[in-house]
């Protein structure tokens, strides 16, 4: 199978067909800073921390380098001044989750109201649930501002109780503090 080239940030980057902007930057050394992400699951976009700048055809857009494929001849770049100033209105959005990153984007505080959890809404304790556990036992419950991972009472009582394997992907806090 032939393979794509394109360039981030400057650097000539070849990657497998299918491969996304996140992965093909990590075989290429380039970091990128994501929150929803793990490789243990499936690409989720939820956070947009890993927004890149690409360029093509003389055009540029702002993407989720986790769910955007490769293409020949993409230019990319993983930290441009729309890139920054993304980010950092990630990180005031979902503050509290978001600190692992506010000293490198120079944010102190959220001008935002901060909601009644630190849950940064990632989905990763939810497909963790479904895709590795195959339990179903977390969801989404809510919308908007009011949207918040729950447990699924019937499914979650003898499971979750026990297992705990999802306290490690929370960067919220939320599982822990639930006390599934």
């Amino acid at each position: 199978m032939e393979k794509v080239m394109l360039v981030i940030d400057g650097k000539s980057v070849q990657a497998e067909p299918g491969t996304s902007i996140l992965a093909a930057a990590k075989l290429a050394g380039i970091t990128i800073p994501t929150l929803c992400h793990d490789d243990g699951l499936e690409a989720y976009g939820a956070c947009r921390m890993c927004t890149v700048e690409i360029q093509k055809h003389g055009r540029s857009k702002l993407v989720a380098s986790c769910l955007y494929q490769v293409e020949e001849g993409l230019s990319v770049q993983t930290s441009s001044e729309k890139v920054r100033r993304i980010r950092k209105m990630i990180i005031e959005l979902i503050w509290p989750a978001g600190q692992q990153y506010a000293a490198e984007y120079g944010v102190t505080e959220s001008r935002f109201t901060p909601g009644m959890t630190d849950c940064s809404l990632c989905g990763m304790c939810v497909r963790y649930s479904t895709e590795v556990k195959k339990c179903n036992a977390l969801y989404f419950k809510g919308r908007g501002i009011d949207r918040k991972p729950a447990l699924v009472e019937e499914e979650s009582s003898a499971e979750c109780a026990t297992c705990g394997e999802c306290f490690n992907l929370c960067s919220g806090g939320w599982v822990v503090a639930s006390r599934c």
